[in-house]
This record gives C-alpha cells, sequence and structure tokens, in this order.
C-alpha cells in the first residue's frame, strides 16, 4: 500500500490558508457576498459621516467584525479540512495496519 491520496485536500488547505491570509491583510477577495455587502454598506456610511464631519465610531467597529467574522469562518474551514486529511490518514494507516497483522506469519 502506498500513501493516502490526500493531494485534493492538501490543495484546499492551502487555498483556505492563503485566504485566510488575505483577510488578515483586509483584501476582499476571500470575502462572501454578504460580507462584501457589509463592508461597502460601512465603507459607505463611514464616508458620508466623515463628509458630515462626525464620528465614524459605528462604521469602523461594523467593519471590524465582518473582518472578525470572516477569519472565524475560515479559521473553522481550515480546521474541518485537517480533520478531514487526519481522518484520512488514519484510516490509510489502520487498513495497512490490519493488512500486515493478517499475513502468513
Amino acid at each position: 500500500m502506498g500513501k493516502p491520496n490526500t493531494r485534493r485536500l492538501d490543495r484546499e488547505i492551502q487555498k483556505t490558508e492563503r485566504m485566510l491570509e488575505a483577510v488578515q491583510n483586509e483584501e476582499m477577495w476571500p470575502l462572501n457576498s454578504a460580507e462584501r455587502r457589509k463592508v461597502i454598506g460601512a465603507l459607505a456610511g463611514g464616508s458620508y459621516r466623515v463628509v458630515r464631519g462626525k464620528s465614524t465610531g459605528r462604521a469602523e467597529r461594523a467593519l471590524e467584525s465582518v473582518w472578525n467574522a470572516a477569519q472565524i469562518r475560515l479559521t473553522a474551514e481550515l480546521t474541518a479540512l485537517r480533520t478531514e486529511r487526519q481522518r484520512i490518514v488514519n484510516e490509510h494507516a489502520t487498513a495497512k495496519a490490519a493488512k500486515k497483522s493478517s499475513g502468513w506469519w
């Protein structure tokens, strides 16, 4: 028996790690549509209040909550992918051990 086939999961893990890093740098591309709408709405509201010469505290808090929610979502996805990869590796090891123990000796 060779190694377990985890290439697809490894690619997904790398992709999710890149997305998480981009969210930490506050880039827009990894956000889903709901998160993008919230970011754009907070930016529009904050810019309107800046033009009026008022405080932007609420808009800043809204932006921060969107970035935190995106980080939490991507961290959960990453954890699930890593758990699935570990499950596949463990299943493969169990099958390999069972095959070895059922030999001639």
